[in-house]
């Protein structure tokens, strides 16, 4: 068996699978340090109430946002950091999307939320000028009068409208 393993890491398939796996539990580890604060805060916890994508939550699909801005800035040599925290972010508009038309009559969601997810977010926490950029510029190009200004504000657009994608259309 001993063999077996030394001719395994021998193969170079086998042995960068190995080091990917290394790489992504320890920056799966960091990049849950990187969010903590955000993702236990009360206000941000307030988004579990509201489905978003299917059968997704707000705080699912931010969630999911945030883990692969900060594998994909990671990998580019990024500001991870802020591309994580901003994705946590993005979508803290604090209504049902759903029914919010009818109670309000805005009927433009998709161009108003980001507003209002930067009030909300600038109300509870500091935010960088990335950070800024990411949650007010996400959702380009619905609003095309509104393009990101920084490569995580691009991965965030990207990223945002995959993860949007794949969650409208996952089956249980």
């Amino acid at each position: 068996m001993r063999n077996l393993k030394s001719l395994t890491d021998r193969l170079p398939g086998i042995a960068a699978i190995r080091r990917m796996r290394k790489l992504r539990r320890r920056w799966r580890r960091e990049f849950f340090e990187e969010i903590r604060d955000i993702a236990r805060h009360p206000v941000v916890k307030h988004m579990k109430k509201y489905t978003h994508h299917g059968k997704t939550t707000c705080y699912r699909h931010c969630l999911n946002v945030a883990y692969y801005n900060y594998w994909l800035c990671r990998l580019l040599h990024l500001d991870a950091r802020s591309a994580a925290r901003a994705g946590m972010l993005h979508d803290l508009f604090l209504y049902d999307w759903h029914t919010h038309a009818a109670r309000t009559g805005d009927h433009f969601h998709g161009l108003t939320h980001p507003g209002a997810a930067y009030r909300n977010a600038r109300k509870n926490f500091w935010l960088n000028k990335t950070e800024k950029d990411i949650i007010i510029n996400h959702m380009w190009p619905v609003t095309f009068y509104r393009m990101p200004k920084t490569k995580e504000g691009w991965i965030t657009t990207f990223t945002d409208k995959y993860c949007g994608a794949f969650e409208t259309t996952r089956r249980k």
